[in-house]
């Protein structure tokens, strides 16, 4: 079994682990460090025990916040998928388009070009 050596508010500790579980060790014991070395600094030395349950309540401060956050996301998230859900289970509206076919835009053009020939005419002096 492997012996890991921890740091944690400036004090060593070697602790036994699981063969590959060093990295995952490691890295709980870089957040309890990051907890102690404050109160560490603030209050000189403490003792071990005072020192390691502290650490360990504020990380569980710590992580019944980020629960409780996820919790409120994962409720969101649910609620934006029933959502969604909601809005597939609707049947789909039509929507139509019109199209003016391009022979009936020529006629209409070619009506508009003698409407105003004929308007033309009639505004020439002597026709009548």
């Amino acid at each position: 079994m492997p012996e890991v050596h921890i740091t944690i508010g400036g004090r060593q500790f070697e602790v036994a682990c699981q063969e590959g579980e060093q990295p995952f060790l490691e890295a709980a014991a870089a957040l309890l460090d990051a907890e102690a070395q404050p109160m560490t600094e603030q209050m000189g030395r403490i003792p071990e025990a005072r020192l390691l349950l502290m650490s360990g309540l504020l990380l569980a401060d710590k992580t019944i916040a980020m629960e409780d956050r996820v919790a409120t996301l994962e409720e969101e998230n649910a609620a934006l998928k029933a959502q969604l859900s909601d809005a597939s289970a609707r049947p789909a509206q039509r929507v139509e388009v019109p199209v003016i076919p391009a022979a009936l835009a020529d006629s209409l053009a070619e009506l508009a070009a003698r409407a105003e020939a004929l308007a033309d005419d009639m505004e020439q002096p002597g026709a009548a």
